[in-house]
């Protein structure tokens, strides 16, 4: 390439950053006028009222009818609270889509597994797009609850067992969470 050409080049991926960052501060622009979601929104991923997930509202469980979640993985943490007068842990997955999601399960239940399982076999730049989680129930027990993880239309396969380390799977699953959010646009 000659100079000159360099120098169009430049220019074109300066123009398209400066494209691309409007794009970016457009989608982040909270909604105008009108509305019912502000904050985020807890959903709970057990089958504890009949359902596979539900949000609560004045403590009555209200079900999602929706089969999916698609979005952006922002946050992986364990938080101690109190259920039922219990201490217990819970997985909380941030999701961040047309609002902020915050999915709770129980820490060792094979929905939390089945997620931490499936990101930890990602790259950040899979996990740099969006991800769809789906729960799926279990099929020889009513109380189970599977968590599928899609990257765009491929399923992310990720087994375990009662041999599976899940100190190294919780490591690397924040590890790649945290590469993913920490990539330049």
């Amino acid at each position: 390439m000659n100079p000159q050409e360099n120098s169009e080049l430049l220019a074109a991926l300066m123009r398209q950053e400066e494209l691309l960052k409007q794009l970016i501060a457009s989608i982040n622009k909270p909604k105008l006028g009108l509305h019912s979601e502000a904050g985020s929104c807890k959903i709970y991923c057990n089958r504890k009222h009949g359902v596979l997930w539900y949000t609560l509202s004045n403590s009555e469980p209200i079900a999602i009818a929706a089969t999916a979640l698609t979005g952006y993985l922002r946050e992986l943490k364990f938080e101690k609270c109190e259920r039922r007068g219990k201490e217990v842990y819970k997985l909380l997955a941030t999701i961040v889509a047309d609002r902020t999601y915050i999915l709770e399960s129980g820490h060792d239940t094979h929905f939390a597994k089945g997620l931490l399982a499936a990101i930890a076999t990602l790259t950040p730049q899979q996990l740099y797009s969006p991800i769809t989680l789906q729960p799926q129930p279990g099929t020889t027990d009513e109380n189970v609850l599977f968590c599928r993880v899609w990257v765009g239309s491929e399923l992310v396969m990720a087994s375990y067992n009662e041999q599976t380390q899940w100190g190294e799977i919780w490591e690397q699953a924040l590890a790649v969470t945290k590469a993913a959010n920490e990539m330049a646009f």
